[in-house]
């Protein structure tokens, strides 16, 4: 089972949209493919029209209460389920400090669904915790969107400097470029510069396209309904990028 996840530092970059198009694209490979939406603000979980509610909260899934499966449901594709987001989960960091080894704790979970799937994706808040650390141990591959703009830049910079800094975690990192405007000069610039200067820095960068913005209004991935648009060509190549990243 290979575990990717959607996370960066810096909020409102794009993980949510390309945590949904990703699973969406590895399901309809034939992968057997888990979305866990760990975002208390449930996004993916809302987009794939899932009630955001886990009974027992975050505290039965964390202390081992309710089997992550018994909270698993099923989405609208074939291959793609969905482990929803819950309020709780905005004290994940407290429940997680409640146990034992805390940063390991994700990755035990994690393990007891290698079974069930091929590929999970963690759809993550934007923050810098103990959370974070946990997913960070727990993820095969970190993907990181980054907006066009310097001081989003530096955040991948940061997050570097986290995973090397998180003791027993050795994630690949691929950051990408997200929401961009080619009529933009920077946009343009950056597009062409920072692949070719880090070689973590996916070639491919998601458009920005009011079509992706339209996911929240179909409650869908854009892959799903247009499959010839620019962004979703974007997402393949993404996906593409992101398997090959994988070890």
């Amino acid at each position: 089972m290979q575990i990717v996840a959607s996370y960066s530092i810096k909020g409102g970059v794009g993980k949510t949209t390309t945590c949904a198009n990703l699973a969406w694209l590895a399901a309809s490979e034939g992968r057997r493919v888990l979305l866990w939406d760990l975002d208390p603000q449930g996004g993916a979980t809302y987009l794939f029209r899932v009630r955001a509610k886990v009974k027992g909260g975050g505290e039965a899934l964390v202390s081992g209460k309710r089997d992550l499966l018994q909270a698993v449901k099923a989405s609208d594709y074939e291959n793609l389920d969905l482990l929803p987001a819950d309020f709780s989960y905005r004290n994940l960091d407290l429940l997680l400090d409640a146990q034992k080894k805390p940063t390991k704790r994700l990755s035990r979970l994690l393990a007891e669904m290698a079974d069930e799937y091929d590929v999970v994706f963690l759809d993550c808040a934007p923050s810098v915790s103990l959370v974070s650390e946990s997913i960070v141990r727990a993820a095969d591959l970190v993907l990181a969107p980054i907006l066009p703009a310097p001081l989003s830049v530096r955040t991948l910079e940061q997050l570097r400097d986290f995973i090397d800094d998180t003791k027993g975690s050795s994630p690949a990192l691929l950051g990408f470029l997200s929401m961009v405007d080619r009529r933009r000069k920077l946009h343009k610039d950056l597009v062409a510069s920072l692949p070719e200067e880090y070689d973590d820095i996916a070639t491919t960068a998601i458009p920005a396209a009011s079509a992706v913005e339209q996911m929240g209004v179909r409650r869908a991935p854009i892959v799903s309904w247009a499959p010839t648009a620019a962004a979703s060509k974007a997402y393949r190549a993404l996906w593409d990028e992101a398997r090959a990243a994988l070890p």
